[in-house]
């Protein structure tokens, strides 16, 4: 199958260098360029494109004006570019709210040292959500509550991730609950990680969390620097617990969050009585691929908390998290996974499914319930 894409950039040589990346992949054909917001609602409408490339500035109109139109008016998976600043990390982050599914730096040599590795990715990328489907509009940052859909409502399509992306075969679709009774277990912590589809996903399971909930949390998602300094922001103003982005030596608190600064490793130690926050610089020789790592940060938790911990992986490209997982449920932690149709990219959840080290597979509009059902 080959997924038609619009090309949205105000930009003409922007336009067509990224229409030669994607042209060079069998899998996708550039049926039309838009040169603002205005003329890709036209182009969506007249193309019927299966997934589109947007800039977010733009004249006439912006990037998420233009999301916002083209999710009311004809719903379409959409890939934003955007700037590595604190002011394009907002804008981004305004246009997954919008509707977009995932983001890209604009700059290729931010994506990857290597253009070759650049121009795979963002074909990657373009491919994934363009398989994913869509049929209504992405739930708001700013929901405080969980949108219920009624027992005959249609379900939207998503896409399984291939082995390439998820680090092995597709694994049988596993039987999802939306509710669970509480284990009497006894915790010190809820950790989550995340990867594409995470910022909604995490919005989702946090803003429905009283501001007394009784233990700290520690939140990995695959972000950009200054993304995740705008990002941590946003979650604390919607959210009741309070969330910041992770610092060296924060203490842990319950009722607080903490999120993994994009382009380093966070970790865990123990001084005395305290966990604290160890926020570690990841070097270009690293072998780690995710900085931060859900890994790194889970296998952390694994010596500091031992079984004392609820995991939980949600959506994401790739494996990260299924090792740290592993380490986790070996010292008696539960985990748990997102579900295959609530997810915009089914890799990083199936990878603990498909392992069966996660116990349960919830949707994310339970997710936040079930939480606080098995952790009260």
């Amino acid at each position: 199958m080959v997924f038609k894409v619009l090309v949205v950039d105000d930009s003409t040589f922007y336009r067509r260098r990224v229409k030669e990346i994607l042209d060079g992949d069998r899998e996708l054909e550039v049926v039309g360029e838009a040169r603002n917001g205005r003329d890709a609602l036209e182009k969506a409408e007249a193309l019927k494109p299966d997934v589109i490339t947007m800039d977010v500035e733009m004249p006439v109109m912006d990037g998420i004006s233009a999301v916002k139109a083209i999710m009311d008016k004809r719903p379409t998976p959409i890939l934003m570019f955007s700037s590595l600043t604190h002011h394009g990390a907002q804008a981004t982050l305004d246009a997954l709210e919008a509707g977009a599914l995932d983001f890209l730096p604009k700059k290729f040599e931010d994506i990857a040292q290597d253009r070759k590795d650049a121009s795979r990715l963002l074909c990657t990328k373009v491919r994934l959500i363009a398989r994913r489907g869509i049929g209504l509009k992405r739930p708001s940052f700013r929901s405080t509550e969980a949108r219920k859909l009624p027992d005959n409502a249609p379900k939207q399509a998503f896409f399984k991730t291939s082995g390439l992306l998820s680090g092995h075969k597709d694994a049988a679709k596993q039987p999802t609950v939306s509710s669970v009774r509480a284990t009497g277990k006894h915790y010190k912590c809820l950790a989550i990680g995340a990867s594409t589809g995470g910022p909604v996903a995490l919005q989702k399971v946090l803003s429905p969390l009283p501001a007394e909930f009784p233990y700290p949390i520690l939140l990995v998602q695959h972000m950009p620097g200054t993304f995740t300094t705008a990002f941590a922001q946003r979650l604390d103003t919607n959210c009741k617990i309070r969330v910041k982005e992770a610092e060296h030596g924060d203490i842990l608190k319950p009722g607080h969050a903490y999120l993994a600064p994009g382009g380093k490793q966070m970790l865990l130690e123990t001084i005395g009585a305290n966990k604290r926050i160890a926020i570690v610089d990841a070097s270009a020789s690293d072998k780690v691929n995710y900085k931060p790592s859900v890994d790194l940060t889970f296998s952390s938790l694994a010596k500091a908390y031992g079984g004392d911990v609820l995991g939980i992986i949600l959506t994401g490209m790739g494996a990260d998290g299924r090792e740290g997982c592993r380490m986790l449920k070996e010292k008696g932690a539960t985990i748990w996974a997102q579900d295959q149709d609530s997810c915009v990219v089914y890799g990083m959840p199936q990878a603990v499914a498909f392992a069966n080290i996660s116990s349960k597979n919830i949707n994310i509009d339970d997710m936040s319930s079930c939480v606080q059902t098995e952790m009260r």
